[in-house]
């Protein structure tokens, strides 16, 4: 098994669970779940939570446990 210190390394320890962001097809704020023990670079699709649109989901944990989300629209119109 590999050394997930070296695989994933997080700086002090914390790294972002949570983070906002914005619905590429009706704008509003949604709040996503992150899971940092999935990796320091993760793609998925996830539905927004008002509008029911999908979303590609790009995150990418820094060394000090931020997490940079970005969501672009499955559907481009």
């Amino acid at each position: 098994m590999p050394d997930l210190d070296d695989e994933f390394p997080l700086g002090d320890g914390t790294a972002d669970t949570t983070a906002e962001v914005v619905c590429p097809y009706c704008g509003t704020a949604n709040e996503v779940a992150l899971d940092p023990g999935s990796g320091s670079s993760q793609e998925y699709v996830e539905d927004c939570q008002v509008c029911c649109q999908p979303w590609q989901v790009t995150v990418t944990y820094r060394q000090d446990g931020g997490a940079d989300v970005v969501v672009e629209a499955t559907n481009p119109e």
